[in-house]
């Protein structure tokens, strides 16, 4: 693929109306589940904790998977993959309508972890590479999408359980829109070469200091997001909020989300040091999380936006912060590839730690303040992302510059 700085404004179009109906299939079958996950318990009687890995394994794949990628990219190109793991998506979500068993709706949710893996690994560098000179922007556009993908389940899944539908069905809905976005890709990608990322790229990215500090910044960073929508809907249903109230607010949260990915990538394009923004979205985070624990019922709605904006500005950020790093296309999405694979596999654990302190305290009150110390320390680890020093930490080889070690 060649950029489309000189491409017809037509072809641009498209391939941004490619992004957007991708992204908005990465999050629905996350997210849906949150809002119903009493009825889900009802008919499965399966536990906190494992109702957790309904979250934590998709997660955790979408991790390890972003190291598969690269290589898996490099082998089948952009093309095949993304119309693969499409395919992987709609398959997983699909098969939630005979998911009555606990287990199975569990390993449908690993099925469209894997194919959102490839997804988040490839898209970032395609974007990086097609439109080199909104890389802000764009990136900004596909996170708005990713959370409003999530709103929409969030919002339609109780919606649907509530005026009487089969929860696996409701949950099963939602793998239509993929049917869309893969004849869309199928379409749009048909003509266009694929990206083939040069062999031995990821190891040589993996014995870089600052490839682990990227992914231990992202995986604090967004380790929230993870325990919003598991928990935030059980969290109020436990004060007396139905499941469509608590799902309203998860739509709210995601609808938040949404603004707060466009915004502050927007506010930071003209900067090439993004860590005040970075700062920015951290201290929203910290503000909602310290809401839900000293005030959840007096601004709920409150909390919810503040934890939404900055969740979503820091996930764009960090994307871009990520592509920063290198100025070849090729090279820079394999390195977003790899911060997203360390970090969703920290981001992926915090469901199972709330689950385990709701049942030693009662309350999920402990789990957000552990987010307070987790965004903290990654407020520490974004003082290192100093922009001048690209070239040195990623070494000769890759940027240009003397090898370092920060």
């Amino acid at each position: 693929m060649t950029s489309l700085a000189n491409a017809p404004a037509s072809r641009r179009a498209a391939l941004a109306f490619l992004i957007v109906v991708i992204a908005l299939n990465l999050r629905p079958f996350l997210a849906a589940p949150g809002p119903i996950l009493p009825h889900i318990a009802a008919d499965t009687g399966l536990s906190l904790g494992a109702l957790s890995l309904l979250t934590l394994l998709p997660m955790m794949l979408m991790g390890i998977g972003a190291f598969a990628s690269p290589p898996i990219q490099a082998r089948i190109g952009t093309r095949r993959g993304l119309l693969s793991a499409l395919g992987l998506l709609f398959l997983g979500g699909a098969l939630r309508i005979f998911a009555a068993n606990g287990m199975l709706l569990i390993a449908t949710a690993l099925l469209c972890g894997g194919g959102a893996a490839f997804i988040q690994s490839a898209l970032p560098g395609l974007i990086k590479e097609k439109f080199p000179a909104s890389v802000a922007g764009m990136t900004g556009l596909y996170s708005a999408m990713i959370m409003t993908g999530g709103a929409l389940g969030a919002q339609l899944t109780p919606a649907l359980v509530e005026s009487g539908w089969p929860w696996s069905s409701a949950l099963a809905v939602l793998s239509l829109p993929v049917l869309f976005a893969l004849a869309v890709a199928a379409g749009l990608l048909s003509e266009t070469r694929v990206v083939r990322p040069e062999r031995g790229l990821v190891a040589r990215l993996l014995r870089r200091r600052r490839t682990w500090v990227l992914m231990a910044a992202f995986g604090l960073i967004n380790g929230g997001y993870s325990s919003m929508i598991a928990w935030l809907a059980p969290y109020y249903q436990a004060q007396g909020w139905s499941s469509a109230e608590s799902g309203i607010l998860i739509a709210i949260m995601a609808i938040s989300q949404g603004f707060g990915a466009v915004v502050l990538p927007l506010l930071a394009r003209n900067r090439t040091d993004r860590r005040p923004w970075l700062w920015t979205s951290i201290a929203m985070q910290a503000a909602g999380f310290a809401g839900l624990v000293l005030a959840p019922s007096v601004l709920p709605v409150l909390w919810v936006v503040l934890c939404g904006v900055g969740l979503a500005g820091s996930f764009a950020l960090c994307l871009i912060v990520a592509l920063d790093h290198l100025p070849n296309p090729a090279q820079a999405g394999p390195l977003a590839a790899l911060m997203q694979g360390g970090g969703f596999i920290v981001a992926a654990t915090p469901p199972l730690i709330l689950a385990g302190i709701h049942q030693a305290t009662g309350s999920f009150a402990g789990g957000w303040i552990m987010h307070l110390v987790w965004i903290a320390a990654a407020s520490v680890l974004v003082g290192r992302f100093v922009p001048e020093r690209y070239p040195e930490v990623m070494g000769r080889d890759l940027a240009g510059g003397a090898i370092g070690r920060a």
